[in-house]
């Protein structure tokens, strides 16, 4: 059960699991009182993510000087910023949120010029809705781990949107979770998303900020 104002480790676990699934990255492991997965991007190594602002993510932050490491936690951007050194700069925020039973939103056909195609790999469903001209419109992807369905990387493109697309598509991930019987639900959101999903019943979670070093 997700309870807000009370981040559950367990929870950031699974959702960060979810999250490795969806992007076909090692599974996360144990650091210390949070979790890091080996990304391998260019300009994302690896991402450290604690459940609580603790000694282990501020001392974590003060010996890192190596670029585009991540670390993340359920925390504000302000508490973040008054802890950290300086060579950090605080990402864009984020707000972690929970849906617990069927999303409230009136059921959204599908427009007219669009039509869906889904693929399924590991623990992860992605539904695509494409364009009658062939190119896509809006993407998303849900994860299943264990008793948790966690909704990521939901987009659309600037063309398609405020025509029900993403409404839609969230409606149509939510059916992969109710047909296993999963009524938890998780994702993290942008500012602009997290207006679509709070009108869809989702609610706060937790802030959760994310810092790295850029290039010097």
């Amino acid at each position: 059960m997700i309870i807000a104002g009370s981040v559950s480790d367990d929870i950031v676990e699974k959702w960060l699991k979810a999250w490795s699934l969806s992007r076909q990255l090692p599974l996360p492991v144990r650091y210390q009182s949070g979790f890091k997965v080996e990304v391998g991007e260019e300009k994302q190594k690896r991402r450290y993510v604690f459940s609580e602002l603790n000694n282990d993510f501020i001392e974590l932050s003060k010996q890192i000087d190596e670029p585009w490491i991540y670390l993340k936690v359920c925390a504000s951007p302000d508490e973040v910023k008054n802890v950290v050194p300086e060579k950090w700069v605080i990402q864009p925020p984020g707000y972690m949120m929970f849906c617990a039973g069927s999303m409230k939103a009136a059921a959204k056909d599908l427009g007219k010029g669009y039509r869906i195609e889904s693929e399924k790999y590991n623990s992860t469903t992605v539904i695509k809705i494409i364009a009658e001209n062939g190119e896509l419109a809006s993407v998303g992807r849900i994860v299943i781990v264990d008793d948790l369905a966690v909704y990521d990387r939901i987009i659309t493109e600037e063309k398609h949107q405020r025509k029900g697309l993403a409404t839609f598509l969230m409606q149509q991930l939510e059916k992969t979770a109710l047909s296993e019987g999963i009524l938890n639900n998780l994702l993290v959101a942008t500012e602009k998303g997290r207006v679509l999903y709070q009108s869809m019943g989702w609610e706060l979670y937790s802030p959760y900020t994310s810092i790295v070093i850029p290039n010097i």
